[in-house]
């Protein structure tokens, strides 16, 4: 039993590092985009400032949102299977029981 719970805990620890390592990749690669995009424009560097910096929050936010909503959905989506499993295991066990029962016992 410990070993399913440290390997569920290293499960976990790599999908934040995964998620983190998308985020900062997906993160470096638009904001660059946007003060390089801005920084030839114009050469007011506050202008290139507050840019950078407005792209630095939109980002986040976007990340922090697609990340939840795509754990939620995970979530949901591992319940329901869950379910249906359950489900499906009593139907069959209804199903079973009163056969055993009706069997003669030689």
């Amino acid at each position: 039993m410990e070993e399913h719970e440290i390997d569920k805990n290293f499960s976990g620890r790599l999908n934040i590092l995964r998620a983190g390592v998308l985020g900062a990749n997906d993160g470096i690669i638009s904001i660059a985009g946007v003060v390089i995009g801005v920084a030839s424009a114009t050469e007011d560097v506050w202008i290139i400032f507050l840019s950078g910096l407005a792209a630095v929050f939109a980002g986040a936010f976007s990340m922090a949102g697609g990340e939840y909503v795509s754990v939620s959905t995970q979530k949901d989506t591992e319940e329901a299977a869950v379910a249906r499993e359950r489900e499906l295991l009593e139907n069959r066990y209804r199903q079973t029981v009163p056969l055993r029962l009706l069997r003669p016992k030689w």
